[in-house]
Formats: structure tokens, sequence, C-alpha cells
């Protein structure tokens, strides 16, 4: 698969249909249902807070997992008719019976995910995918009523937003609740096999990683009179401004960082950076073209991760990683499990000395079936520490390139900077925290002149 353009709406569910997880039925799970409800009923029910494609994308997920008791849709949320309606229709005819959200149980509002979470009980899942800004809130309530939770990246849009969240994942930690995250790579069993592999230093150690994420351009282009509106930034900006949902490069990028966190089992002391636009730019919008981030761990070990979105330009979609034996490829491209341990630093198809069985299914489906056997079988299941602190890796690199300056761990965990001072007070007439200017463009990133610390 040749993938040039990052904003593909088929990203997701492409690489699902491709490796036929959906028609395969995706779970392999066995055995006697452990009670999850104290009624008869087991049926794990599912909100769903925010009706996109990564919503409807992560719903299919879960009612992709079988052989293991029922699973229903049952109450949905977003700001909008239109796209819950949208959502709703296309579940509905692609599952059936398994869609069993009624009329009052679909929310609209500010306040909608109070509502939807309200209709849910303990054992049962909260699905946050909204836009990042207001996941921590979202998250926080379901904890506060005992209910689980699965949270889509990025969980944050910055420093302030994920520390916050890090408490929730504290306080359901204490209450037995468990949270999920949409960094699924974490659960190819592909992959695990090769990082047993770095763990028993059959690559050596390991002091350099790569990590490329780069395709093509979709640029902002004026907005008009929608431009300083909330509402109309809540559409078109999840990509394109910060305060909504980090930026294009941590809402990518954030995977193969993750990647390089996994595979080093450690978390990075700093990390510098250039980015830049494209000459000729004609963006409305927030991001930088191209980031280049070097992270170093404690150790000296460097992890090297490229993004950019240019049209006409080379495609690269992977983490890389050479140990002082022998290279290995780590994942490919759309999240592929494309990985191979290599004779030597070389990472080419005819110097393969190695490569796991094949994943039967999506890492997104093993997600989901890793998190509903622990819900099952009440098993511990917290990976919100482990996602915000990937998170706030990213925001590391994303703050070094748009700053010039060296970014460390201390200043990201000691950093309450949001940019916006209360997002929880946001409504439809609320002003929105950034605006455009005249001609429509959108503050940019200026080094030296710029905080996100």
């Amino acid at each position: 698969m040749n993938r040039t353009d990052l904003t593909a709406q088929s990203t997701r569910r492409q690489f699902i249909r491709q490796t036929s997880a959906f028609a395969a039925g995706a779970s392999v799970l066995r055995g006697k249902l452990p009670a999850v409800h104290a009624a008869d009923d087991q049926t794990i029910r599912l909100a769903l807070i925010g009706c996109g494609n990564r919503g409807s994308g992560a719903v299919a997920d879960a009612l992709g997992v079988q052989n293991y008791g029922p699973i229903k849709l049952h109450a949905m949320a977003d700001l909008r008719e239109a796209a819950l309606t949208k959502v709703h229709d296309s579940l509905k005819q692609k599952f059936g019976d398994k869609i069993a959200v009624a009329d009052d149980r679909k929310f609209l509002g500010f306040d909608a995910y109070k509502k939807a979470i309200d209709t849910l009980r303990p054992g049962d899942i909260a699905m946050c995918t909204t836009r990042a800004y207001i996941r921590p809130t979202h998250v926080e309530y379901a904890v506060k009523k005992g209910i689980n939770v699965f949270m889509e990246k990025p969980f944050a849009s910055d420093p302030g937003g994920l520390h916050r969240l890090l408490r929730a994942g504290e306080e359901a930690q204490k209450k037995g609740v468990k949270i999920a995250a949409g960094l699924q790579c974490r659960h190819s069993p592909a992959r695990q096999a090769l990082i047993q592999q770095v763990r028993d230093g059959v690559l050596g150690e390991i002091p350099l990683i790569r990590a490329n994420r780069l395709g093509g351009a979709s640029w902002l282009t004026n907005q008009g009179e929608k431009s300083n509106n909330l509402m109309d930034q809540l559409q078109f900006g999840r990509i394109h401004l910060y305060w909504i949902g980090s930026g294009h490069m941590v809402d990518y990028l954030i995977h193969q960082i993750d990647e390089c966190c996994w595979i080093k089992d450690a978390w990075p002391v700093s990390a510098v950076g250039m980015a830049g636009r494209v000459a000729n730019s004609t963006d409305r919008g927030q991001n930088l073209d191209n980031y280049s981030i070097e992270y170093t761990f404690a150790d000296g070990t460097k992890a090297f991760c490229g993004f950019y979105r240019i049209n006409k330009a080379r495609s690269d979609f992977a983490t890389y990683i050479h140990g002082t034996k022998c290279a290995a490829q780590f994942s490919g491209n759309v999240h592929a499990p494309t990985v191979h341990r290599f004779k030597d630093q070389r990472t080419t198809p005819d110097n393969i000395a190695w490569t796991p069985t094949p994943d039967t299914h999506s890492p997104w489906q093993y997600e989901w079936n890793d998190f509903i056997t622990s819900i099952r079988n009440d098993l511990p299941h917290n990976e919100c520490k482990r996602a915000v602190y990937s998170d706030l890796t990213t925001l590391m690199g994303r703050a070094a390139c748009h700053t010039g300056q060296i970014v460390t761990w201390d200043q990201i965990m000691n950093s309450t900077f949001q940019f916006c001072e209360n997002y929880d007070a946001l409504n439809e007439n609320s002003p929105p925290p950034v605006k455009a200017d005249a001609n429509g463009q959108f503050p940019v990133p200026i080094q030296g002149q710029w905080r996100e610390v």
C-alpha cells in the first residue's frame, strides 16, 4: 500500500478490510462467561461519545469481539444531530440488533456526555472519542461514575490537560475502573514477539531507533465567516488548530513515538527538533508542514522521528530498530504488523533473518479483544498512565520544534500550560480560544516567540 495522504478517510477501516479481521470475526476468546453485572443480563453496554470516523470505527472493533458474551451500543452523544444520525444509521445497517440505541438515549450538546454515561452500569464502557481538548473531562466523569473507559488518541491538547487525565487514571486505578487507550499497536502479537527478542538481547544493545510518518499535504483553506465561530472551529479544526486536537503531527506521529518508547522501555529525558512550512504555503491553519525530532534517553540512546505532509515527496510509514548486532523493522504502512529481524543493518527484503507468525487480526481488534477479556474476567487493565506519557513525549517533540529550544522530561512533567484557560466552560456561545486574522490565517508557531510548555 502506497500511502501518500495522511488525511485519507480510509486509513483505519482500510487496514481492517485488507487484513480481513472484520470478516474473520476477530476474536479467539473462549471459556465460561464470567459475571460483569449483578443482574442476569451479561450484555456489556457501550456509550459512544463523539460520533466521528474514529468513534464509529471503535464501535465496529468492540462489536467484532466474538464468543465472549453480548456487547451492544446502548447510547450516543454528539454536538451535531446530523453526525449522530449518520453514524447510528450506518452502524445499524451493518450490525443490526447490536445497535440498540433508543431515541431517548441519543443525546446532543456539550453536556450530552454526562447523559450518555449516566445510562451505563459498572462493567459497561464509555467510549471517549471526541476532539482531544475535552477528553480529560469526559474520562473524569466516567471514572467518577465507576464506568470503564475507552479513550482515543490524542488524549489531550496540551500538558495541562494530560496531567489532569493522569490524575483521572490514578483515581481509576484506586476504584478498579478499567481504561483502554487508542495506541493499538501495543496489542499486536507480532510486535510483542519482536519486543521479547529485544528484551532477550537478540539485537544487542539498541543505540538507535528510527520512526517516520511521511505523506501528502492537506491544508486548511480560508474558512471565511466560520473562522472565528467556536462551533465551526470544532468541525474544521481537528488537526488544524492546536487547542482542539494537538495538530497533525501529534495526532499521527504519536503512534510511532509510542513505539519508540515501548522498544526502549523508557521515556526520553530530552527532545530537540526542527520544523517549518514548505515554500508558497497557503495553509490557513496552525500546523507546520515538516517536523524532525531527536529524542535522547537516559543512557544516551537516540530516537529520530520524522513527520511531514508534503505532496510529490516520498512516503514512509514505519519504525526501525538498529541494535549493535542487527537491525529490525517494527511496524509498517497504516500500522501494519510488518515485523522482521534482519541479518545485519540492511533493512531490505532480501536480508531478512526472522519473521514472526503473522497477526491474524488488526491491532485495533486485538486491542478490543484484550479490553473485553479484562472486563469479563475482572483483570487489571489501566493504560492511562502509559498513554499519557506517550502523549507527553510527543508534546515534548512538538514544543521543541515550535520553540527552537531543548525541552526536557522534567519540564513537560511540571508544565501546566493549556491553550484554553477552562475547557469545561466552553459552549456554543463561547468565543474560540484562538482566532484567525482578516485573511483567515490562524497564528503559526514562530521559534523564539511561541510558548506551549
